[in-house]
C-alpha cells in the first residue's frame, strides 16, 4: 500500500487543544503513548484503513507568537499533564511543525482575542475580509505543495469569537461573495473566513469551536462547488456530553425535568477569552439548546461559565437537576465532572481528522452529518441524543467497511 501524506492545519495552532493534538500525534508516532480516548481505535473501526500517525504533517494559523514546546511546558507547569521525558523525545518533531505555522487573521475576532495578538498578526490588522481569505488560502496551498500532500484537513480549535449579526446566519453563497468583494467592513466572522480559505484551497474543514465557521447555507454551497467536506460544530467533551446521555434517560422514563443548572469553572486561555460577555454568549448558547431538543419541552435552565485562573486547563462542572417523579414528587440528581479540557478534546480532534480523511478518500463532498456524536451543535442532523448519534456513526463505519471489502468487479 502506498504511503499517504496528510496535512493537518490547525486554526489556533499554539493553543491548548492544538498543542495537545500535536504532542499526541508525535507521541503516538514514536509509540510513547497508547490510544486511550481515541474513538477510532475501538474495534469496529479496525477495518477502515484509517490514516496512520507517521502520515501526518502539521501546520496552522495562529495570532500569538510562541512554540509547541513552550506551550506544552505551560500545560505541564500549570495543569500537570504530559511529562518532560515525552517532550524531550518529541521536541525535534514539534520544532518541525512550528516551522509551518503562519499568522492568522484579526478580522472580526473581537477585542478580547485581538488583545492576544503578537507582532506578525498585528501587521495584518487592516486587511479586508476578502484579503484575509486570499492570504490564508495561499498559506494552505503553499503548505500542500511544499510537503507534497495528498490532501489537507483544516480544524478550527481557536478561542470562541463573538457571534455574528443575525442576518449573516442566513447568507447564501451570493451574499458571502458580495460581502467579500466589498472594500468596506464585512461582518463575516473570522471562523467563516478560515472556512472559506480552506475551501478555496481545496482543503476540508472541521469546526471544533462554538464559532459559526461553515454553519451557513452559503458555505455548504461553496463546499460542494469546491468538492470538499466540512463538519461541526463545538466539540462535545464534558458537561454537554453528560447532558446528551442523561437527558434521554429522563425522557424515556417520563420523568419531568423542572430545572437543570450547570456551573462551569476553568482557567485556560479559552476560559480567559470567555470572560468577555460577547464571546461567552456563543458558548452558552451552544451548551444550553440541547435539553429542549431532547426533552421536547424547555425546563428552566442556567449555564454559567467562569474563569478561575488557578484551575489551569482543568475544568469542573457541577450540575443540579431538579425533576418530578410519580405523584408529583420532586427529586434531585447532581453530578460533578472534572477533566482536563485539552486532554478531553484532543483525541476527538484526532478522530475527526482521521474520519474526514477517510471520507475524502471515498470521494465524498459536502456536510458530514454522521459525525454528530462529536459535537454540541452538530450540523446536518436533528438528532441530539448521544446514543443515537453514535449509532449513526456506527452505521457509517459498517457501510465503509463493507464497501472496502467488496470486490470492485462484484
Amino acid at each position: 500500500m502506498a504511503k499517504r501524506k496528510v496535512g493537518v492545519w490547525l486554526i489556533g495552532a499554539w493553543g491548548g487543544v492544538a498543542t495537545t493534538v500535536v504532542v499526541g500525534l508525535a507521541a503516538l508516532r514514536k509509540g510513547l503513548t497508547d490510544t486511550t480516548g481515541l474513538v477510532t481505535s475501538l474495534p469496529p473501526f479496525a477495518g477502515l484503513d484509517l490514516m496512520n500517525w507517521d502520515e501526518v504533517v502539521v501546520g496552522g494559523h495562529e495570532i500569538r507568537e510562541t512554540t509547541y514546546l513552550a506551550e506544552a511546558r505551560v500545560l505541564i507547569e500549570k495543569s500537570h499533564v504530559f511529562n518532560e521525558k515525552t517532550l524531550t523525545a518529541i521536541s525535534s518533531q514539534l520544532a518541525k511543525f512550528d516551522a509551518n505555522v503562519r499568522p492568522g487573521t484579526l478580522v472580526n475576532v473581537g477585542a478580547k482575542i485581538e488583545s492576544l495578538a503578537g507582532p506578525a498578526a498585528l501587521k495584518t490588522r487592516n486587511e479586508t475580509a476578502g484579503q484575509a481569505v486570499s492570504r490564508l488560502a495561499k498559506d494552505l496551498t503553499k503548505f500542500k505543495a511544499d510537503h507534497k500532500l495528498d490532501r489537507v484537513i483544516v480544524v478550527n480549535v481557536s478561542s470562541t469569537e463573538p457571534p455574528p449579526p443575525d442576518e449573516v446566519r442566513s447568507w447564501k453563497w451570493f451574499d458571502i461573495q458580495k460581502s467579500l468583494a466589498s472594500k468596506s467592513h464585512s461582518p463575516i466572522p473570522a471562523s467563516t473566513l478560515y472556512a472559506l480559505a480552506a475551501m478555496q484551497s481545496g482543503s476540508h474543514f472541521v469546526n471544533f469551536t462554538p464559532s459559526i465557521g461553515s454553519d451557513l447555507p452559503g458555505l455548504d454551497e461553496y463546499a460542494r462547488q469546491q468538492q470538499v467536506l466540512h463538519a461541526g460544530r463545538d466539540g462535545k467533551t464534558g458537561e454537554t456530553l453528560m447532558k446528551a446521555v442523561l437527558a434521554p434517560m429522563f425522557a424515556a422514563r417520563n420523568l419531568k425535568v423542572m430545572s437543570w443548572v450547570g456551573h462551569n469553572i476553568f482557567g485556560n486561555l479559552d476560559g480567559k477569552v470567555l470572560e468577555d460577555p460577547a464571546n461567552k454568549a456563543n458558548k452558552v448558547k451552544s451548551k444550553d439548546h440541547l435539553l429542549t431538543e431532547i426533552l421536547g419541552y424547555k425546563p428552566q435552565t442556567l449555564v454559567s461559565i467562569e474563569y478561575i485562573e488557578s484551575m489551569g486547563d482543568w475544568k469542573t462542572a457541577w450540575d443540579h437537576i431538579h425533576f418530578q417523579g410519580f405523584l408529583g414528587t420532586p427529586m434531585v440528581l447532581q453530578f460533578t465532572w472534572q477533566g482536563c479540557d485539552s486532554l478531553l478534546a484532543a483525541p476527538l480532534v484526532i478522530d475527526l481528522i482521521r474520519l474526514t480523511e477517510r471520507e475524502a478518500r471515498r470521494g465524498k463532498i459536502g456536510l458530514m452529518s454522521h459525525l454528530g456524536s462529536f459535537f454540541k451543535s452538530p450540523m446536518g442532523t436533528d438528532e441530539p441524543a448521544f446514543a443515537y448519534q453514535f449509532q449513526e456513526l456506527m452505521q457509517w463505519v459498517h457501510s465503509v467497511t463493507n464497501e472496502s471489502q467488496t470486490p470492485k468487479d462484484a
